[in-house]
């Protein structure tokens, strides 16, 4: 089945130009383009895609408002923010908004597509640049939203083993490394991680790492890890 995409970005002709690339796989359909932020959170309701791919800054209703909106519904379409600014606040404010990955827009067309096609699959994707620096945030404590034992009730029906998942997941291992490290099989490691982003009410596992972040459970990764 073909993924659904919507497009959003106020200048025409980065729209088109992203449509363009994406039309053109044939795993994947532009459903809709959007200018703004309101208009793409009518037309993610209307459409229901499996993706938005966002800009940030745009008028009426910016990217990252609209994120959230978006994202708040039941059944929600993943979204995937590509922007211009590699900025932290952009970064922070669009993973904390619900999206599943950011992107800068100078990417390679096979990037944004790959992109695409891994948050759609409940995976996360962040630009190398935005992997160290979110990870450097919390190195240095700016990121700190809660103390251990401030967290969500739900944490503690998270068994031993789930823990230890979303510490590694934190830690910036994908399934197959988590797997050797516990030397556990990767449908097992794939089991434990839906089940603690369900108990914890999370999308997906950005919203893992910053809530085990937040949390304590776990030190930063070195540099240049990947969601």
């Amino acid at each position: 089945m073909s993924l659904k995409v919507l497009v959003v970005d106020d200048q025409g002709v980065v729209r088109a130009g992203f449509a363009a690339v994406i039309d053109a796989e044939e795993d994947m359909t532009v459903v809709g383009e959007a200018a703004d932020g309101a208009a793409a959170v009518q037309l993610a309701q209307e459409l229901a895609p499996d993706v938005v791919v966002m800009d940030v800054r745009m008028p009426e209703l910016d990217g990252i408002a609209a994120t959230r909106i978006i994202t708040g519904r039941p059944d929600a379409p993943r979204v995937l923010v590509l922007t211009t600014f590699d900025l932290d606040a952009y970064v922070f404010d669009a993973l904390r908004a619900g999206a599943s990955g950011f992107l800068l827009k100078d990417v390679q067309p096979s990037e944004l597509l790959q992109g695409i096609r891994v948050v759609a699959t409940g995976e996360s994707v962040l630009a190398p640049s935005a992997t160290r620096r979110l990870i450097g945030h919390y190195a240095s404590g700016a990121g700190a939203g809660f103390r251990s034992g401030d967290g969500p009730r739900e944490l503690d029906s998270l068994t031993a083993s789930q823990r230890g998942v979303l510490a590694l997941v934190a830690a910036g291992l994908n399934n197959a490394e988590i797997a050797e490290e516990l030397g556990i099989t990767v449908g097992t490691v794939k089991s434990h991680v839906n089940a603690l982003l369900r108990k914890l009410g999370l999308r997906d596992r950005v919203q893992a790492t910053i809530l085990a972040y937040d949390l304590g459970l776990t030190r930063p990764h070195p540099p240049g890890a990947h969601l």
